[in-house]
């Protein structure tokens, strides 16, 4: 294969991707991102998620919270500290470190479109269970400071109690997802343009409704943080799916086959340890996948990939080593890698056999 053969073939995965996935897939998505932020009270949560706060309730805050939280390995750890400098625990702040970039609601609904409903659940069950297994090990881990960051303090406790969302905000909210899933699930099967007639009408259903109760200023914010994502994952996206195709063109097949192929324990790690040393900026994970079931990659493997690639990353753990401590980098890391072998292994025998 010639160079200009290979760099085609970038191409091409680049001209599928932007015709299939741009405007019925990623512009909804990131919209929802952007409201997210816009419409969410973070001091309420901050309030819900603090080192006395109850462990259950404070790791399904942070896990369901990080759901919508569009972030990759190493941009998310700003918002991670902020949140655990700011008053959270250990466990929710790490939480929200390994569910923002493994399970987001974006790269969710862009797996979904790519490689089907069924894996997209699993990837789902799977980091979210994975989530209360990082809290709880960081929090046992580093139960002492734990301890001495739950004394009262007189700050907090004259905080005013604000709402996580308003009701507007919610509907406002669930009209965006159903804007997003609607095309991808509405018309499975059918040509494409049907598709974009279903994403028109929740476009225009969802914008009605912000504009009749939103002000201008509450829009024009929230265009400005969906602008942010944008231009922070939308370049990396490109970028990313053009990598990919240059990969699939380059790969050996034998090589997947032998070393990722099946649902062998020693394939689920080398899976996972590709995804931990590797940076993936988020949601180009999917093709990448993709790519290498296409060229024999076993479903285990796979869905280890998948959480481990955008979750961790080499710069991530220098990142967090420098922001949170060494020893909690150092618990952090080998708990994921550990657990991420597993699930890939479990569900590649199992639900994904």
């Amino acid at each position: 294969m010639t160079w200009w053969q290979v760099i085609l073939s970038g191409f091409e995965a680049l001209k599928d991707y932007i015709a299939l996935h741009v405007l019925t897939c990623l512009i909804p998505a990131f919209l929802l991102a952007g409201a997210m932020v816009t419409f969410i009270s973070r001091e309420a949560i901050v309030r819900y998620m603090g080192a006395a706060t109850s462990k259950l309730k404070a790791f399904a805050l942070a896990a369901g919270g990080s759901f919508f939280v569009a972030a990759c390995s190493c941009t998310v750890i700003p918002v991670a500290s902020g949140l655990y400098y700011g008053g959270a625990g250990v466990g929710p702040a790490f939480i929200l470190l390994w569910v923002a970039p493994a399970a987001n609601i974006l790269a969710l609904v862009y797996t979904g479109t790519i490689l089907g409903e069924k894996i997209v659940a699993v990837r789902l069950i799977a980091a979210l269970l994975m989530a209360f297994a990082v809290g709880g090990v960081m929090s046992l881990a580093f139960r002492k400071e734990e301890k001495a960051r739950a004394e009262p303090n007189p700050s907090q406790t004259t905080q005013v109690q604000t709402k996580v969302m308003k009701r507007p905000d919610v509907i406002l909210l669930l009209l965006l997802v159903l804007a997003l899933l609607a095309p991808n699930y509405i018309v499975q099967r059918g040509p494409y343009y049907q598709k974009v007639i279903v994403w028109a009408v929740g476009m225009a259903i969802a914008f009605g409704y912000a504009f009749l109760t939103k002000t201008r200023e509450e829009i024009g914010h929230w265009m400005r943080e969906t602008w942010w994502f944008v231009r922070l994952i939308f370049p990396l996206l490109l970028a990313g799916v053009f990598v990919v195709g240059i990969i699939g063109a380059l790969l050996p097949e034998a090589w997947v086959t032998e070393w990722l192929g099946g649902a062998s324990l020693r394939s689920s790690f080398l899976a996972t340890l590709i995804g931990a040393m590797s940076y993936f900026a988020t949601m180009t994970e999917a093709p990448l996948v993709h790519k290498l079931m296409g060229l024999g990659m076993g479903t285990g493997p796979a869905l280890a990939l998948l959480l481990t690639g955008p979750g961790l990353s080499l710069p991530n753990w220098l990142a967090i080593a420098r922001v949170f401590g060494v020893k909690k980098a150092l618990v952090y890391v080998p708990t994921l890698v550990v657990l991420g072998t597993l699930v890939g292994w479990i569900a590649g025998n199992t639900v994904l056999r």
